[in-house]
């Protein structure tokens, strides 16, 4: 039993907690992309503290980059007394914004019943902050490790990473020989390990119509009537279908074990900015609908859009006058890390001694920035591992557990023993 180690995490209790509390305290919310650098400093300058070397990228030219809200990233890196292999923990340090019904400040970091409350404290603050612990803790215990250490927090998780983990990736911060192994503090709970994710289509809808005077709507031709056809071919034929189709991988919750579709929104006609008055009579010429596609490991994406395609392509024939324009928004495939992989091995043993228990092996029903770390670093050794229950992401009272941060602290430390020292005691 690795008790030092855990003692050596136990010992930091105090500094998780009050870690977590203080990158709360960053504003960090996307859109737009608040207070990235100096969060970003300060997880920086922390690091630099321990002796960690720090590099800050920017993610120019990506989605929301501006001089105002720039897309700032940072990696620490420790490398140990010999050359061996690279473990890298990645958290994003953007969070959605807070929204209504919170009890207590969001960005306060309150600490009450053992718990840290505050927006992206689960989500994944709270993950952060057991990923540093857990490497300082293990440095301490055994200051002549082999290999190394990098630690980062990156930016626009929430709304795709583009110009987070997408764009370190594809300047080779996350591929091999520089980085073997990934684990990412996401909350999926601390007695599970996250192979991996379902896929995701999104894409944009526009119906066209024609403009005419509200009050002879027969002189024109409504976009949001035919949207409204695509919509009832949706419940009709393809909600069913996607429903009957089940997947081999063990996701969570049970629920999402299919494919499913949202439909994110839908805009048509007038805009709200006629208020406090009232609209003009106007027959609407365009209507847009997204939607938010998630497909499984045994469906091919082709496949995927010509589901929908068909159905629009069906109207376009059958209705008069109906004509569309569909854009891709983005489209990542599903990934799964094998369960005899060398970092699914190592925090597992982690698991196991700590809780006495076999992990379990789950799939998140969404994507997270896995899929940059294996579609661009082509690095597949890689999981999500960290404290915090996923059904409190993004909502009011968010909080983390600190027994949970500092469980999983020590599970993190001991899959650094593992991975760099191959489990010596």
């Amino acid at each position: 039993m690795p008790e030092k180690l855990f003692d050596a995490v136990e010992a930091r209790r105090e500094e998780v907690t009050a870690l977590t509390r203080e990158l709360i305290r960053f504003p960090t919310v996307n859109p737009p992309g608040e207070a990235y650098t100096p969060c970003a400093e300060f997880i920086g300058d922390y690091l630099k503290r321990h002796g960690f070397g720090v590099e800050y990228i920017r993610g120019e030219g990506a989605p929301g980059d501006t001089d105002r809200y720039p897309r700032t990233n940072v990696i620490a890196r420790f490398d140990g007394r010999v050359p061996g292999p690279t473990v890298h923990f990645n958290s994003h340090i953007d969070v959605v914004e807070a929204g209504d019904g919170w009890t207590v400040d969001p960005f306060d970091g309150v600490v009450k019943d053992g718990r840290v409350y505050g927006r992206g404290a689960c989500d994944m603050k709270g993950g952060l902050a057991s990923s540093i612990i857990a490497a300082l803790a293990f440095m301490q215990v055994y200051p002549d490790f082999p290999g190394a250490i990098e630690i980062s927090g990156t930016v626009d998780e929430e709304s795709g990473g583009f110009g987070g983990v997408a764009h370190l990736a594809r300047l080779g911060y996350f591929s091999p020989p520089k980085v073997d192994h990934v684990i990412i503090p996401e909350p999926l709970n601390k007695e599970r390990i996250c192979l991996g994710h379902r896929g995701v289509w999104w894409a944009e809808i526009e119906t066209k119509g024609e403009i005419a005077h509200g009050s002879m709507p027969f002189l024109g031709d409504c976009a949001v009537r035919h949207m409204g056809a695509v919509l009832q071919a949706f419940e009709d034929e393809l909600f069913p279908a996607l429903d009957a189709k089940r997947t081999v991988m063990p996701v969570v919750p049970e629920g999402a074990r299919r494919s499913t579709m949202n439909i994110n929104s839908i805009h048509g006609g007038q805009t709200d900015d006629f208020r406090p008055g009232l609209p003009s009579p106007n027959v609407p010429d365009r209507c847009r609908l997204t939607i938010d596609r998630r497909f499984l490991l045994e469906e091919k994406i082709g496949d995927v859009k010509r589901e929908v395609v068909s159905i629009l392509d069906r109207l376009k024939r059958d209705r008069p006058k109906f004509d569309y324009e569909i854009r891709d928004l983005m489209e990542v495939q599903p990934t799964m890390t094998e369960r005899d992989a060398p970092v699914v091995r190592a925090v597992a043993k982690g698991i196991m001694a700590l809780f006495e228990r076999e992990p379990d092996y789950v799939i998140s029903p969404g994507t997270y920035d896995q899929k940059h770390v294996a579609r661009l670093g082509h690095l597949y050794d890689c999981i999500a591992y960290g404290p915090g229950i996923l059904d409190l992401a993004h909502r009011p009272d968010e909080w983390v557990g600190i027994d949970d941060m500092v469980d999983a602290a020590k599970v993190m430390a001991m899959g650094l023993n593992v991975l760099l020292r191959g489990g010596a005691h």
